[in-house]
């Protein structure tokens, strides 16, 4: 008889995202092995994923896998996984922010990285994007500190803070701030900019496709000639970044521009692509805050800019606010990103075992 197979997990809220966090060395090495064992983790392909842990939305199957780093200044590689909840298809293209939330907590939770005092600093190689991030992590002499007085928009009640300072984020997979090497182009007849900082995105404004930049995801998630439109958008968009065919993949991933309503610098959709993001994601707004303070783009007449280099920019999106401290040089087309920086918070919920029918860890 072949019997399940139990793999150890520790499940975690990240930011405004959820899923099992794993250590790399209890997953097969073999990547199809690996893929199949994710798979039948979530409960994929099944619209409920009701066989599996996954929460039957596409941010609540997600997946960190999570390891020590033989690179120098680095403790720990993180690699994202973004379980598909219809199809048998594991997508690490992408990295996620959110997730990324919980990598420090998980890194000590694991024995990875000791605490060193009220804040441990820990510091991440993520494998996906080949970029370092660096976590501020609330500690005390019995190991994280989850409890806190920090509220983000998207997760009821407070937990304690995680700060996210992220290096190395422009041309996370292309190579460039402005892939095509330009700040406004056509596609379909539709001005865009496609801009690739931590993630690449092809931006653009509401107003062009009749829509105000502030309607919720359920109403955007109606329009599937919206969704049409765009996804095919967003293929040609790939094409120019350099991507080629993004048919059936995540990323360029991509966003609408508004005038911001509140006190925030500009307001934006998030797409994740083929459905509307309920808050935003860590490395969209990385992507977004930059596109709005680039002079040039398309988001010239709809953001409020500061002056300065050192800024914090304020996102609006369905659920709140998101806020990025965007620290650059130059402007225009030769606008340097030096760093970016979010708050985030993280909460452990389960810990222990995740079964899987036997034989799928097989290389």
């Amino acid at each position: 008889m072949t019997r399940q197979t139990a793999i150890p997990c520790i499940l975690m809220r990240g930011g405004t995202s959820k899923g099992p966090y794993f250590r790399a060395s209890d997953l097969p090495a073999d990547t199809a092995a690996r893929d199949r064992v994710l798979l039948a983790a979530m409960g994929s392909p099944d619209a409920r994923q009701i066989d599996g842990i996954g929460g039957a939305d596409t941010l609540t199957s997600k997946v960190a896998i999570v390891g020590p780093s033989t690179q120098e200044g680095v403790d720990v590689d993180y690699l994202f996984a973004q379980v598909s909840i219809t199809e048998a298809m594991v997508d690490t293209a992408p990295s996620c922010g959110n997730i990324l939330a919980g990598v420090g907590p998980f890194a000590i939770e694991r024995g990875m990285v000791p605490v060193t005092g009220s804040e441990t600093v820990v510091r991440i190689r993520n494998t996906n994007t080949n970029s370092r991030i660096e976590a501020v992590i609330q500690t005390d002499g019995e190991g994280v500190v989850y409890d806190g007085d920090t509220a983000i928009d998207g997760v009821p009640g407070t937990a304690a803070a995680v700060r996210l300072n992220f290096m190395d984020i422009v041309g996370s997979k292309t190579g460039s701030l402005l892939p095509s090497g330009h700040l406004v182009e056509e596609i379909d007849g539709i001005e865009v900019t496609l801009i690739d900082v931590a993630v690449p995105m092809m931006v653009f404004r509401a107003r062009d496709f009749g829509k105000t930049g502030h309607e919720t995801p359920a109403e955007l998630d109606a329009d599937r000639d919206f969704f049409a439109r765009i996804e095919a958008m967003r293929r040609i968009a790939g094409e120019r970044m350099g991507l080629g065919d993004v048919t059936g993949r995540v990323i360029p991933k991509m966003a609408m521009l508004a005038e911001p309503r509140g006190e925030g610098h500009i307001a934006a959709r998030y797409f994740v692509p083929q459905k509307t993001h309920s808050a935003f994601a860590v490395t969209g707004a990385l992507c977004v805050s930059t596109c709005a303070m680039l002079q040039g783009s398309v988001a010239d007449g709809l953001a409020r800019r500061d002056a300065g280099d050192d800024r914090l920019v304020l996102i609006e999106h369905p659920s709140g606010m998101i806020d990025v401290a965007l620290k650059t040089s130059g402007t225009g087309a030769a606008m340097q990103v030096i760093s970016g920086g979010v708050i985030r918070t993280a909460r452990k919920l389960m810990q222990g075992e995740v079964f899987v029918p036997g034989g799928l860890t097989d290389g």
